[in-house]
């Protein structure tokens, strides 16, 4: 039975299309800066193109020449420095370091997967409400609103004073109708009681 209930949990659980509709969100509006980091691009590209060109192989070639001596002399210095010894001791620690930063993952992960998801149902909302708005509008537009009839003057103040005074009128009479057709149903059902069993 625990399967069950945690199989309909699972399927009724709309987070995950939230979280869709949230990672959906956030792409059209990333989507919607590409054009302005393209221009960008282009307003920059000439200057780092005449960069490119003007400099000289040679000092790159030293650079690289560099760098590479400095990688290798920092591996040789590692190796040199271990000790066997050492060696597991630095694997466990490595290893409870390891765990400890997946759990912290996992953390941010399941707020991030929570912040989008929230996002996504705000967008939902947004979406719906757009969507309530056009049906609205378009209602409009097709069944226009129906014209009120008019009616006389004299005869609507007269039948508004009357109906007031009927309204209190019945008002007034109201509760103690009540009471009385309580006690008349339960004194049929008691007459009809005894009588059932005579």
């Amino acid at each position: 039975m625990a399967i069950a209930d945690d199989l309909k949990k699972t399927l009724t659980d709309p987070t995950p299309l939230y979280f869709a509709a949230g990672t959906a969100d956030l792409a059209v509006q990333q989507a919607k800066k590409v054009p302005g980091f393209i221009e960008q691009l282009r307003a920059d590209a000439p200057a780092r193109i005449e960069a490119v060109k003007n400099t000289d192989p040679k000092v790159v070639q030293e650079r690289a020449k560099g760098a590479q001596e400095a990688v290798t002399a920092k591996v040789a210095e590692v190796f040199g420095s271990i000790d066997p010894k050492k060696l597991g001791e630095t694997a466990q620690d490595l290893a409870l370091r390891g765990v400890g930063v997946a759990a912290e993952y996992a953390v941010r992960a399941k707020e991030t997967y929570d912040k989008v998801a929230e996002h996504g149902e705000q967008a939902v909302r947004a979406w719906r409400g757009e969507l309530t708005d056009e049906i609205v509008d378009i209602a409009e537009v097709v069944e226009p609103a129906a014209p009120a009839k008019p009616e006389p003057a004299a005869e609507s103040v007269a039948a508004d004073a009357s109906a007031d005074a009927d309204a209190s009128a019945s008002a007034e009479e109201k509760p103690s109708a009540r009471k009385t057709t309580a006690r008349k149903s339960t004194a049929k059902k008691t007459v009809a009681a005894t009588g059932d069993k005579s």
